[in-house]
C-alpha cells in the first residue's frame, strides 16, 4: 500500500509540474516540444482546440497500444496519468510565469523534463512518444532513437516553416532542456536496461520474469558470501540477468521486492541490446 501511494503521488507531482510547464512557460511563448507532446501543441496552435482535449485524443491509440507491447496494468496506469494531464491543462489555472525566451527555452524545458520523468518513475508515461518507438522497432527493425529523432525533426520542421525559425530553434532547446532533465530523474536515457539479480530465492524470481512478465533471462552460476570476517564462507547462487526496457524496469523491480526484500539488484544501462527474445519480438 506505502508503495502504491508513493507512486501515486510521484506520478501525480509529474502531472502538474508538467502542466505546469505548458501553461506556464510553453504555450503562451508559442514553444514546442518533441513526442506526442510536440504534436499536440503544433495542432493547437494551428487550430486553437483546447490543448487539453488534443494532449488526451493523441495519446489515447498509444495507450491500446501499450496494453500489447508492454503491459495491461501500464497502460491502464498510463490512461489515467494522461487523462489526469488533461484535466490539469484544463482546470488548473497555472499562471504564466515569463515571455524572456531564453527563461522559457531552459525553465519550460525544466519543468517538462521533471513533470514527464517523475510519471516515468512512478510507474506511468505522459508521452506516447516511447510506446511508439518500441512498435516501430519491432515492427519495422528501426531503433527507438531513431524513430524519436525523426518525429522530432518533422515537429520543429513544422514548427519551424509554420512558426518561425526562432521559435523552432528555441524549442530544441526547450526539448535538450527536457529530455537531460527527464533522464536524470529515471537514471539513464538509454532503450534498454540491464538488471542483474541476486539472491536466495532465485528460482521464484526466474519463474516470475519470465512467466508473470514475459521478459527472457540469462543465469549464471556463482558464490555468494565473502564478507568481512567471514571471507571463508560462501554459498552458490544463481545469478539472474535480464534486460528490459526502461517502461519495465519498476515491474521487474516490484516483483522481485514482493519475492526477496532483500534481494542484491543492480541496474546498468545497456547502450545496445540485440538477438535473444528482443530480436523475435522485432519479427512478431
Amino acid at each position: 500500500m506505502k508503495s502504491k501511494l508513493q507512486a501515486f503521488l510521484t506520478v501525480a507531482i509529474g502531472v502538474a509540474l508538467a502542466g505546469f510547464a505548458l501553461r506556464g512557460f510553453l504555450i503562451p511563448n508559442r514553444f514546442f516540444d518533441g513526442g506526442v507532446t510536440g504534436v499536440s501543441l503544433l495542432v493547437h496552435e494551428f487550430t486553437h482546440i483546447n490543448i487539453a482535449y488534443v494532449i488526451v485524443a493523441f495519446n489515447i491509440p498509444f495507450i491500446f497500444a501499450a496494453a500489447k507491447l508492454v503491459g495491461h496494468a501500464f497502460a491502464l496506469r498510463m490512461l489515467w496519468t494522461v487523462m489526469g494531464f488533461g484535466a490539469c491543462l484544463l482546470l488548473v489555472p497555472y499562471p504564466v510565469i515569463t515571455s524572456d525566451l531564453l527563461l522559457v527555452a531552459i525553465f519550460g524545458g525544466v519543468f517538462l523534463g521533471l513533470g514527464f520523468g517523475l510519471a516515468m518513475r512512478g510507474g506511468a508515461a505522459l508521452d506516447g512518444i516511447e510506446v511508439l518507438a518500441l512498435y516501430t522497432e519491432r515492427k519495422l527493425a528501426f531503433t527507438t532513437s531513431e524513430v524519436i529523432l525523426g518525429l522530432n525533426i518533422l515537429i520543429f520542421a513544422v514548427a519551424a516553416i509554420g512558426i518561425g525559425m526562432e521559435t523552432a530553434l528555441y524549442s530544441t532547446l526547450t526539448y535538450y532542456a527536457a529530455s537531460r532533465t527527464a533522464a536524470y530523474v529515471v537514471d539513464g536515457i538509454e532503450e534498454y536496461t540491464s538488471m542483474t539479480i541476486v539472491s536466495g530465492r532465485s528460482e521464484e524470481i526466474k519463474e516470475a520474469i519470465v512467466l508473470e512478465l514475459k521478459r527472457g533471462i540469462t543465469v549464471y552460476k556463482g558464490e555468494r558470501g565473502f564478507l568481512p570476517g567471514a571471507f571463508d564462507k560462501s554459498e552458490p547462487v544463481d545469478i539472474i540477468s535480464t534486460v528490459v526496457t526502461r517502461l519495465e524496469v519498476p515491474a521487474v523491480r516490484k516483483t522481485v521486492n514482493r519475492i526477496d526484500p532483500n534481494a542484491f539488484i543492480v541496474t546498468s544501462s545497456a547502450r545496445e541490446a540485440m538477438g535473444g527474445i528482443l530480436r523475435r519480438r522485432v519479427h512478431r
